[in-house]
């Protein structure tokens, strides 16, 4: 078992980063919302309470014992937990005259190892509405900016902190170096959570697991489904079955790159055409709920079929990470569906399989190190995500095979010249959408009457928000007349500059 830092969720927005931040660290760590908090163990070295939305002074708020934990393990409390900290310790937190958010300048009047090689007059990031006026008898004062008395506090013979700014978040330039303080000096973690040992580690309890059952697993050539299933062909060889199904809507000549990314690797993949099933299916549908549902239906009956060519199957594999994980035991229970996603959630109850997730302690970046790890090819490893129901919600209303064809090609232009031109590793996610509407145009002498692409780029570091990505002007002219050029039946090219939020990155 890993050394753990136990990261108690308050609801906070930054709440993933802190962890992100301590793995990056190579220290393992957990979220647990403060109402599903598991048993203290050995392994637990350390405990961090995270931000919230909420203030100490709300009768609502959440709540645990925060000196239940002293003596046993060393705490540090971030913003909302440090607050909670002095609350229940004789201190005092009030509303705040002014709401105190964005950069401040630390001043740290205290030696305290949890400020090692951490400059004085280093900037931080505060996001609160209330402060702390006092942090209470048992603490001492070690850290303040001009507009905060009580910036940083420790206990006075306990290894307990709380901090009111939020050192997980980039804009706190030492923010790294306090936390890895906390891990590495106060708590004693040997930061030793690395891609390598996560793989001896995983392929070893796989085998275990598994030991000689049969497994299936959905391959879509995304790093998830992928690094899944090197990992389970690491462990169990041929008795891991692989299933790619091509349903029609993935970009140009994908089934075909797929399969000749695997065919060195040595994994047991079988290809699937489906297209004329899903098309047939996806027929008059227009509605983005539906198609999406018809979609993931499908899939599950494509795959069913397949599967039971298969005699004696036990498990199903599923390429599961980490934020899926905290999603389903998140403070405030699972998030409203913004849409509904297309994976392969009703295969276990309808195959009565039993689950295995390889993934599901790792974040996406994470994966990608261990899929470099195990060898995967950065052509995969760094591809932008691809939404499951693939191009089914990238055109607006019904879809017909002529449909598909249009948003193939021009997808495949637009995707190609990112490459040629040095942009695609400059942003997060790219793509053409097929827009329901048609333009009067010219070409030639002749007046034309067709169909119109929107071509879409963000950047962003997780996906939970994006800005549309600034390409150059000239590029996007060289796109535009590639895809009006080379696409028959495309007459128009626009480019989608709104940010999500308030926007999504699909347009379905």
């Amino acid at each position: 078992m890993h050394q753990t830092i136990l990261i108690i969720d308050f609801g906070s927005q930054y709440t993933q980063l802190i962890a992100r931040r301590l793995r990056e660290l190579n220290v393992y760590c957990e979220i647990h919302p403060y109402n599903h908090l598991p048993e203290m163990s050995d392994s637990i070295k350390g405990v961090i309470f995270s931000g919230s939305p909420f203030s100490v002074r709300d009768s609502l708020a959440p709540f645990i014992d925060t000196k239940s934990f002293f003596g046993k393990t060393p705490v540090l409390g971030l913003c909302y937990g440090a607050q909670l900290l002095a609350h229940q310790h004789q201190g005092e937190v009030v509303a705040s005259k002014i709401r105190e958010y964005g950069r401040a300048i630390l001043k740290i009047n205290f030696d305290d190892e949890i400020f090692n090689d951490v400059s004085d007059n280093s900037q931080v990031w505060m996001s609160h509405a209330d402060t702390i006026r006092s942090a209470g008898n048992d603490f001492e004062v070690i850290a303040q900016t001009d507009d905060v008395a009580v910036a940083a506090f420790r206990h006075k013979h306990l290894a307990v902190y709380g901090f009111q700014y939020h050192p997980e978040v980039y804009h706190s330039t030492d923010g790294k170096k306090m936390l890895a303080n906390f891990v590495y000096n106060i708590c004693g973690c040997r930061g030793d959570w690395t891609p390598s040992s996560f793989v001896d580690e995983t392929v070893a309890q796989l085998q275990e697991k598994l030991k000689n059952d049969k497994v299936i697993l959905g391959l879509s050539g995304g790093v998830d489904s992928s690094v899944a299933a090197l990992l389970l062909h690491k462990a169990i060889g041929k008795n891991l079955y692989c299933i790619f199904i091509d349903n029609g809507l993935l970009r140009k000549n994908e089934a075909h790159h797929v399969m000749e990314v695997f065919k060195p690797l040595g994994l047991n993949i079988k290809c699937v055409d489906a297209a004329s099933v899903f098309y047939e299916a996806l027929k008059n549908i227009s509605d983005p709920e539906q198609k999406r549902k018809t979609i993931g239906r499908v899939f599950i009956e494509v795959f069913d079929k397949e599967a039971h060519t298969i005699s004696d199957v036990k498990w199903l594999a599923q390429g599961t990470i980490y934020p899926d994980v905290i999603e389903s035991v998140s403070v405030k229970g699972p998030s409203a569906t913004i849409k509904s996603h297309h994976n392969v959630g009703g295969l276990p109850e309808k195959m009565n399989l039993k689950i295995v997730e390889p993934l599901r302690s790792l974040f996406k970046d994470e994966v990608r190190k261990v899929g470099k790890e195990m060898g995967l090819k950065e052509e995969l490893l760094n591809r932008h995500p691809f939404p499951g129901p693939g191009l089914g919600i990238r055109i607006l209303g019904d879809i017909s095979v002529e449909k598909v064809r249009m948003l193939q090609e021009a997808d495949h232009v637009f995707i190609s010249l990112l490459h040629k031109h040095n942009l695609y590793q400059k942003v997060w996610q790219a793509g053409a959408i097929f827009l329901p509407v048609n333009s009067v145009g010219v070409m030639g002498d002749e007046r034309t009457y067709e169909n119109a692409i929107c071509i879409r780029a963000v950047t962003s570091t997780d996906g939970m928000t994006a800005d549309w990505a600034h390409l150059p002007y000239e590029f996007l002219s060289i796109v535009s007349n590639e895809i009006i050029n080379k696409v028959k039946g495309i007459n128009r090219v626009v480019y989608d500059i709104s940010s999500k939020p308030p926007a999504t990155i699909e347009w379905e």
